[in-house]
């Protein structure tokens, strides 16, 4: 069997991570296997749009750390699965903000959820680039909402549901984990 990573972040006011959420889950079955949740607790004194998400109750016992010791401990947990891909939604964003990851190959969820050719979900008459890329509508809540039929989701905006969130995005479209083009 073969995994992979489903990474999420959320950033303070000064544009650092302040959380880490990530689910390993089954290449084949997009079922997750393990998750972790990082809080970064100096980075998430700043404060920031969504602190009032970061301490939500989760499944998974937080790991209240420094980002190196976050960094480092995904990374073994990475090779403790031979995980080589990093998959999440606006996927330059979260590779931007971990470098510290840039030797895994990191592939966005989002070129193939928001184009109208990768999902059948989007409506016909939806107002599309004439690339098939949705114009507006496109970020995870919309997105899971489209896909689920689920009209009454909310995005929490804590990076451990997020995670979770953006796997089921992956789940619900159905293609398989080579269809998604590495980030160059």
């Amino acid at each position: 069997m073969g995994y992979f990573a489903v990474i999420d972040t959320e950033t303070n006011w000064a544009d650092q991570v302040m959380t880490i959420g990530t689910v390993i889950a089954d290449r084949d079955t997009f079922r997750p296997l393990c998750a972790r949740y990082h809080i970064l607790p100096d980075e998430c004194a700043i404060g920031g749009m969504y602190e009032d998400a970061v301490p939500l109750p989760t499944p998974v016992k937080p790991r209240v750390c420094t980002r190196a010791e976050a960094l480092e401990d995904l990374k073994a947990w990475f090779r403790q699965y031979q995980v080589t891909d990093i998959f999440a939604y606006n996927a330059n964003f979260d590779r931007n903000h971990l470098p510290e990851l840039r030797g895994f190959v990191w592939h966005d969820i989002m070129r193939l959820a928001a184009y109208r050719q990768h999902n059948p979900c989007i409506p016909g008459d939806a107002d599309c680039c004439s690339t098939g890329r949705l114009k507006r509508g496109y970020g995870v809540e919309p997105m899971l909402r489209l896909l689920s039929g689920n009209r009454t989701y909310r995005e929490t905006h804590n990076a451990y549901f997020d995670a979770v969130e953006e796997l089921q995005i992956m789940a619900l479209l159905r293609h398989p984990v080579e269809a998604y083009p590495p980030l160059k």
